[in-house]
């Protein structure tokens, strides 16, 4: 009996022990990286890349000690990550200084300070979410989320809707199977929130607005929109209207948002406005918003010449310009101006602002460039100190060099007309860059 039992150990054996060096392996990661509290772990480049791979998900500070942002965020950080990591699927916090760690800050094109990065699962996903502790709490918990929330009561509904926040936009798919949008809510988890809802009441649909099932809706909390979708569910109807609703109707343009439309392949019809806060802009901008219903397949944005200047005049816009004005634009460096229908007056606007798409349908267009110096002025209130700082040194090893070209200056006198003077000799000054040049990135 003894051999026998022997003889099955030694057989079993073989197949038990690999699982248990990797349970042990593990073990031995987790302490390594052992959270204590949810304090924020400090790496470096010697323990970084065995950081976000033991971890499922790790948000990742790159900093810099110099930074003055960086100092304000990491208190928020310090109380985020107590709140994190009491969770169920706990979220690590974790900061390196890439000023010092050159290395790693170039793998992962750090060019400003803070950056922050989510890595799920060691894939890194640039963080533009809120900042403060209870924000950031709240944000990051949509990583971590199911992709597809299955509600089966009006309290989950509401209790989902609740949590989700104001971040993201919302799908809710009434009475329909979480299969048909399982692939979306994992291609775009990054940028909303997905659920199905399986059981509610007669209250919930007047409260929504739908009147048959299947129906999506979609809901853009922080903007008092919502848009139902009945179909047709196939594929490629359905990732359309996703796709076109992870924006609201009208966007108002900050640094922000703009980041927003790099992800969007749609082409950006563009308002500029005197100032986007008085009443007649806002009539204006509710019409932008019908348009935007019925024209999906552009985005629509709106600004004001009061509220970021920079950008307004990046396409040809002063404060002499009749506004409101209205440009197609790439999201680049290049716009189109509809020949006659440029300008918004103060009748019938609607139609006017029909005129003006139809007019770019048509192709009865000019194409333009943005002013460069308008155009970096808000480019770099985007971009990091890295990239600035090398932009700087260009312009100065451009100016040395022009220098060294001049002829030197003979000793003793000489009369002003044998030689042009220093104000012509040279090229024509450069022009300062704008306010939106920043020594490190805004939070």
């Amino acid at each position: 009996m003894l051999f026998l039992f022997v003889s099955i150990f030694l057989l079993l054996a073989p197949a038990s022990l690999p699982s248990i060096a990797a349970a042990e392996t593990e073990q031995q990661k987790q302490q390594q990286f052992a959270v204590d509290g949810g304090k924020v772990l400090k790496l470096d480049e010697s323990n970084f890349d065995a950081a976000i791979s033991t971890f499922d998900y790790i948000l990742v500070d790159f900093y810099a000690p110099w930074c003055g942002h960086c100092k304000r965020l990491a208190p928020e950080l310090d109380k985020a990550a107590r709140i994190l990591a009491e969770l169920k699927q706990p979220l690590v916090i974790a900061k390196i200084d890439a000023d010092k760690y050159k290395r790693v800050g170039s793998k992962y094109d750090i060019d400003g300070y803070p950056t922050l990065k989510i890595f799920m699962h060691g894939v890194p996903t640039d963080y533009y979410g809120p900042r403060k502790a209870d924000l950031l709490v709240r944000f990051l918990k949509k990583f971590i989320a199911p992709d597809v929330a299955i509600l089966n009561s009006d309290s989950a509904i509401s209790e989902f809707v609740e949590a989700a926040g104001t971040s993201f936009p919302i799908f809710i798919g009434f009475g329909l199977n979480e299969s048909a949008i399982s692939h979306f809510a994992v291609k775009y988890k990054k940028r909303a929130w997905f659920s199905v809802a399986k059981d509610f009441s007669d209250k919930i649909m007047e409260f929504y607005d739908f009147d048959k099932i299947p129906a999506l809706v979609a809901r853009h909390p922080n903007y008092d929109e919502q848009s139902i979708f009945y179909g047709p569910f196939e594929e490629k109807f359905l990732e359309d209207y996703i796709k076109q609703s992870l924006l609201p109707l009208a966007l108002p343009i900050t640094e922000e948002t703009l980041r927003l439309l790099k992800d969007d392949e749609r082409k950006v019809i563009l308002m500029i406005l005197e100032d986007e806060t008085d009443e007649r802009s806002k009539g204006l901008v509710k019409l932008l918003k019908a348009a935007a219903s019925a024209n999906r397949d552009f985005v629509f944005v709106f600004v004001g010449f009061k509220q970021w200047q920079e950008f307004a005049e990046s396409f040809e816009v002063s404060k002499k310009t009749k506004l409101p004005k209205m440009v197609v634009w790439d999201g680049d460096e290049e716009y189109f101006s509809v020949v006659g229908s440029d300008s918004i007056k103060d009748e019938d606007q609607g139609s006017q602002i029909t005129q003006f798409i139809q007019g770019y349908k048509d192709g009865n267009v000019i194409q333009k460039r943005i002013s460069s110096a308008s155009f970096m002025g808000f480019v770099n209130s985007m971009i990091g100190v890295g990239t600035v700082t090398i932009i700087v040194f260009v312009v100065a090893v451009v100016m040395i060099i022009q220098s060294l070209k001049e002829e030197p200056l003979r000793v003793g006198t000489r009369d002003e007309g044998d030689y042009p003077s220093s104000s012509t000799s040279q090229p024509e000054a450069r022009q300062p860059l704008h306010s939106g040049d920043k020594q490190d990135k805004e939070d």
